[in-house]
């Protein structure tokens, strides 16, 4: 005999939708959902209203008005009588440029300092703590201010290196000067312009970056489907074929020929009249912060790797040693890989804590999307709420694709269980 073990059925009544489990849960998140929805229409209404009583609108137009002021660290093509949007844009490739040098020699920093601190030597146990303890509780702004002052107070004037009796000389082959003005090194010019070849604009366009990045990822893609081939046949046949020769052609000759094409070559530093011109000048501001929040930044990213080690079982280890691998093969092809799965969900949260500490530069003078957008542009357009929301929805959005791109790399080197 079967029986019907289910909940009695009946017709549906509303009573249900606060007495009955099944529909309780959907009842309450209307309920809220309904009421973020009243609170974020009177949010709009209160902000038109008090915008229209000070006789202003909601409007970005101002982005295509003359911005008026000068950028000195500039990654593309910008002068004063640019717009604020073309501002904007400068500040944010800053911003950008910055975030990435600080999160790459943080890492390194941090990768060093975490592993060496557990080192069997006493002395350099000792100093990596020293190192860690000493940055990491002292604010981030007040190192950014003292690497400002070094470069500013001690390093040499540019006048120090002319003539005979010069106190100062370049480094590297006279390709880079270090000067209490900023650092400059040689830097990439093109013949070519692709930009202004299709006609886009008479003034550089910085297309061929672009471009160059698109043939590296396109590069890299197609040497990783080589390297898939390759490991499909080893495990079919048990021999790998030889591809080193054909990474290193997709890897290198794409973007060489597209170099060669477009005439790039490199402009050297020289010293005329009171300033060193021609190059890449990275500002005293600039180095600043990129030493501070690396420093920093570094010493929070060595503890999260000593604690993803220290995670590690030390049968590991043990293992690797039975089989004859030194410390550091060790550490580099055993423990490291396992670690990561450990490391990289706190580290997503070091990037995201620099790529946002790079507002600081408004202390040393750097022209980040804060003082450009979020500075200058809003003094002098009076725009203070549309300016704040659209520095507010790019900090988002490259913290979205920070958080993206980091899960997206942890999920393909986490442990698969089968």
């Amino acid at each position: 005999m079967a029986m019907d073990s289910g909940a009695p059925k009946g017709s549906f009544r509303l009573s249900m939708l606060l007495y009955d489990t099944r529909y309780r849960s959907y009842t309450i998140q209307i309920f809220a959902l309904f009421l973020l929805m009243l609170g974020a229409a009177w949010l709009v209404d209160n902000t038109i209203k008090n915008l229209e009583a000070l006789g202003k609108d909601f409007s970005f137009d101002f982005l295509s008005n003359v911005s008026g002021y000068d950028i000195s660290q500039r990654p593309i093509e910008y002068s004063s009588t640019s717009t604020h949007a073309r501002a904007a844009l400068v500040g944010l490739l800053n911003t950008l440029l910055l975030a990435v040098m600080a999160c790459v020699t943080a890492t390194i920093l941090g990768v060093i300092a975490g592993v060496l601190r557990l080192s069997n030597n006493w002395i350099v146990g000792r100093l990596m703590t020293i190192y860690i303890e000493t940055f990491r509780n002292i604010p981030a702004l007040l190192w950014i201010i003292v690497f400002g002052a070094i470069m500013s107070e001690s390093m040499p004037q540019p006048r120090d290196f002319r003539g005979d009796n010069a106190t100062a000389s370049m480094q590297l082959f006279d390709s880079v000067a270090i000067t209490n003005r900023g650092v400059y090194v040689p830097g990439p010019l093109f013949e070519t312009d692709l930009g202004q070849m299709l006609g886009l604009s008479t003034e550089p366009t910085g297309l061929n970056w672009l471009v160059l990045l698109v043939v590296i990822g396109v590069s890299v893609y197609a040497n990783r489907l080589l390297t898939r081939n390759a490991t499909a046949v080893q495990n079919a046949t048990g021999v790998r074929p030889t591809t080193w020769w054909k990474s290193l052609l997709i890897l290198f000759l794409p973007s060489i020929l597209l170099l060669a094409g477009l005439g790039m070559h490199l402009e050297y530093p020289e010293l005329r009249g009171f300033n060193f011109s021609g190059g890449l000048q990275m500002r005293n501001s600039l180095i600043a912060m990129w030493l501070g929040l690396s420093v920093y930044t570094g010493a929070f990213i060595a503890e999260i790797v000593r604690a993803g080690i220290l995670a590690i079982s030390k049968g590991q280890s043990e293992a690797a040693f039975a089989l004859g691998l030194q410390p550091e093969r060790t550490m580099r092809l055993v423990i490291l890989p396992q670690a990561m799965r450990v490391i990289v969900p706190p580290l997503i949260s070091q990037y995201l804590n620099i790529t946002k500490n790079t507002s600081l530069g408004l202390a040393v003078g750097y022209m980040d999307l804060r003082s450009t957008l979020g500075g200058i542009t809003i003094n002098q357009t009076g725009r203070e709420l549309e300016g704040m929301m659209l520095m507010m929805l790019v900090y988002l959005v490259l913290s979205l694709l920070i958080s993206s791109s980091m899960n997206f790399y942890n999920s393909r080197i986490k442990l698969k269980e089968r």
